[in-house]
């Protein structure tokens, strides 16, 4: 590994940031001091610990993964079968086109920031104790902090390159010879034990608060290191991680040591499935409902279930009881200005933006009816006809002729719209904007989005999405071009996706497993599972359970850089990512528009469950081995 990602890239420090939480997250690091300096003062170890924080990711800044910023900002979205992007120059496209390197600078991206993360936690760690000017209780809250970040910063390059080298906590200094630096990898029980015990060390230190409270806001405390701590253990009993997927398990050092876990008996992988939900439980139990409950708005007494699914993904505020992990005071404007429409035509300059990312028809044939049952169970035609489950009241052609209104008032889908998208779940409003659909922000009056060739918001005018869908979820109910906003990256949903797919796998007739999916599903405003008058049957096999969680997860976490990590870690990426994509017919006016159409072809071969290692650091540390089917020339 390069020098340079082992030492502090850069012994540099925040602006000042002590009264403002949202300065704490916002500034980037700009001066170089000395590593005493960096400890003179309590003023100057407080910026210190900014520039540890400053490598969380920045998700709503996708469209410029990899733009040399200090945040990493992923390429998960569009990376994966939900979405794409309008702009050629998004990093996505090299995912999906199968044209990503190891000399791609998306692939040493987040390895050189989170490697830079590390080192700077790591220097906190070791160095802050040498302040003498700050209260013990305080100081020892802080070295906890940068603990739990560095932990997550290895969580973040296991799930993207696999197994990886873990430094020692004692930091290698500059000077350090060559030979000092040659690391192997870790094995991936090593780095997920490694990452489990430093949560575990915070969590034992009593010095972390349970939860951050507004002054404080966004900073680690408890849950947060308990959240992770169960993802990451989530992780390691996937089929990705725990030694089933033949194409990675080979993977071994120079020296034949093997990276994936040897035993792969029904036992052991139960084993590690029962530790996740254990994980998973531990955090309901100690948090919920005290500090976190799913979202749910009332309308007149009546669970408003388009509201409340849609506010559960929205951080004005620090009243969100779902939100766990979050960055704050996030520009997201770029995120608004995908996710507004063109918009040509209308009065005020903040219903006009791009559109620019696209939802595919897949993903919006994922979404559930407001019965709770999926409208289409396959394709055929190599992904173009969709196979109708029967009896869903799913109509793929003709147009409403009234308002689709739930029983609050609110409408949902309005009159003349395609049947296709009237009478599905209230999770389909909050995600998707389609042709018809009046828009978000009323400020200057109702706006209907048009999609087709030469409409408002279609092709012919420019920007727009390639699919012929927008997406919708986080779009801003005012101006796109205003503010800032809370960018929640793990909430309590997620966490009970988490817990039920878990029990599943290792104990599959556990009673928890209706409850914690009916949860979700009763806040999405759909039936829940079970024997009960309005019920939807149970699901009667482990499998068709399995698939039931997956089903829900989708939509629940759509658009939440999820889906392309769980269909890596579940080893099904081989048949969601090799396929071609379709949308509406964006070329098309009038009932052109509406016919499926395909815009584009996604290849995945098997080397993509993970990233390749940085060309640049195979060549300089010797000890490194390359992902497999991974080379210097492809």
């Amino acid at each position: 590994m390069k020098r340079k990602y082992i030492t502090l890239l850069s012994l540099s420090i925040m602006l000042v940031c002590q009264t403002s939480c949202s300065d704490f997250f916002d500034q980037m690091p700009t001066d170089r001091l000395t590593y005493n300096d960096l400890f003179e003062s309590k003023a100057s170890t407080e910026k210190a610990l900014a520039t540890v924080y400053v490598y969380l990711p920045d998700e709503f800044a996708q469209r410029l993964a990899a733009d040399g910023r200090h945040t990493t900002p992923g390429i998960w979205t569009a990376g994966c079968d939900e979405a794409e992007y309008y702009w050629d120059f998004v990093p996505s496209h090299l995912v999906n086109n199968n044209t990503i390197t190891p000399k791609s600078s998306i692939v040493s991206s987040y390895w050189e920031k989170y490697y830079a993360g590390i080192s700077a936690a790591g220097r906190f760690i070791q160095g802050a104790p040498q302040c003498k000017d700050m209260e013990q209780n305080l100081l020892a809250q802080w070295i906890e902090e940068a603990r739990a970040l560095r932990a997550m910063y290895y969580f973040y390059l296991l799930r993207i390159y696999g197994p990886i080298p873990i430094l020692s906590d004692d930091p290698i200094s500059m000077d350090a010879p060559l030979e000092k630096v040659q690391l192997p990898r870790n094995s991936v029980e090593e780095c997920v034990e490694y990452i489990v015990s430093e949560f575990d060390k915070v969590l034992d230190s009593g010095c972390l608060p349970e939860k951050s409270l507004t002054y404080n806001c966004g900073r680690i405390d408890n849950s947060i290191v308990m959240a992770f701590k169960a993802e990451v253990l989530q992780y390691a009993a996937s089929d990705l991680y725990n030694g089933k997927n033949s194409f990675v398990a080979q993977l071994r050092n120079k020296d034949g040591k093997k990276l994936f876990p040897e035993d792969i008996s029904d036992e052991a992988v139960k084993a590690k499935w029962r530790r996740a939900a254990t994980a998973s439980k531990a955090f309901i139990d100690r948090f919920v409902p005290g500090n976190y409950d799913l979202t749910k708005v009332y309308t007149n007494g009546v669970l408003n279930a388009y509201l409340s699914c849609r506010d559960a993904v929205r951080g004005e505020d620090f009243t969100n009881t779902e939100m766990i992990f979050y960055r704050i005071n996030t520009d997201y404007s770029l995120m608004q200005y995908d996710r507004t429409p063109r918009h040509t035509g209308a009065v005020g300059s903040g219903y006009r933006a791009s559109g620019g990312l696209g939802a595919s028809q897949q993903m919006v044939d994922a979404f559930f009816m407001a019965n709770g049952k999926l409208p289409i169970s396959g394709y055929t035609d190599n992904g173009k006809t969709p196979v109708l489950n029967p009896n869903t009241g799913y109509e793929d052609s003709g147009f409403s002729s009234e308002s689709y209104v739930d029983e609050t008032g609110t409408i949902l889908a309005p009159n003349g719209v395609l049947k296709a998208w009237v009478g599905r779940e209230p999770r389909f409003y909050v995600n998707i904007t389609f042709s018809g659909q009046k828009w978000l922000n009323t400020e200057e009056g109702a706006f209907y989005s048009d999609f087709s060739y030469d409409g408002n918001s279609g092709l012919h005018g420019g920007e727009c999405p390639p699919t012929g869908y927008c997406v919708r979820k986080n779009a801003p109910l005012g101006a796109w071009n205003t503010g800032k906003q809370i960018c929640i990256m793990l909430r309590l949903a997620q966490v009970y996706l988490n817990y039920v797919e878990a029990l599943n796998e290792c104990e599959p007739t556990h009673a928890d497993i209706l409850t914690y999916l009916n949860l979700i599903r009763e806040r999405a405003g759909i039936p829940t599972y079970g024997s009960k008058v309005g019920q939807l049957p149970v699901p009667s096999t482990q499998n068709e359970m399995r698939e039931a969680i997956r089903a829900e997860r989708r939509v629940e976490l759509a658009f939440e850089s999820s889906r392309y990590f769980d269909v890596r870690r579940w080893g099904i990426a081989e048949d969601t990512e090799n396929m071609p994509l379709y949308g509406m017919y964006v070329n098309g006016n009038g009932n052109d528009f509406y016919k499926r159409t395909w815009f584009e072809n996604r290849i995945f071969e098997k080397k993509m469950y993970f990233f390749p290692i940085p060309q640049g650091d195979i060549d300089i540390d010797k000890e490194l081995v390359q992902n497999p089917g991974w080379s210097a020339d492809v």
